[in-house]
């Protein structure tokens, strides 16, 4: 019983260290990355869609993206869906793909990336944290019914919280990783 609730714990744990890493991927570094725009969404014949399901990015140069639309009537859309998410981006188009010169980020914009970063990193913490509280409470509840003895429910107390420490850790690991990133020149 205390093995199926530390089992769905940890999964829970590590979707929400997933969830930061997925997060942090639209983060920019100074270098260009398809995963910068490909969560923006466009209007596409009434339906906001994202921009991956509408066209091929890519990133020949370091500090170029290049967008190919499925659907060459598409072009306007996607650039004013760029332009919409406020990325900060200029996007340009020749009529048949859009081209978006990534800038060089300033020092100062890249100690508020870091900042953000942070932030990001601090919620994912807290999310752990929160899991690690609702099994604390379940395992209470089943100490409380009779469903597990005083020994089990501490064993399962200091597995619970080594489970939060490694997430913990990860999270802390994949945020410092991020920082890093952004600031190296």
């Amino acid at each position: 019983m205390i093995k199926d609730l530390l089992s769905e714990t940890d999964a829970r744990m590590a979707k929400t260290v997933q969830a930061l890493e997925m997060d942090l991927r639209s983060v920019r570094t100074g270098r260009a990355s398809p995963a910068l725009v490909d969560r923006v969404l466009v209007e596409y014949y009434g339906t906001p869609t994202p921009l991956l399901q509408l066209s091929v990015i890519s990133a020949p140069e370091p500090n170029l993206l290049v967008i190919r639309p499925y659907d060459p009537s598409s072009l306007a859309a996607i650039e004013r869906g760029i332009l919409q998410a406020d990325l900060g981006f200029n996007p340009s188009n020749d009529g048949r793909i859009i081209r978006i010169p990534i800038p060089r980020l300033t020092e100062e914009r890249r100690k508020e990336m870091v900042k953000q970063v942070s932030r990001r990193v601090e919620e994912s913490r807290v999310a752990l944290r929160n899991i690690r509280r609702d099994t604390l409470a379940d395992l209470r509840e089943f100490k409380g019914e009779g469903l597990v003895s005083e020994d089990d429910f501490d064993r399962g107390q200091d597995q619970l919280q080594e489970l939060t420490d490694k997430y913990v850790e990860q999270v802390g690991d994949v945020g410092d990783h991020k920082e890093h990133d952004i600031m190296a020149i």
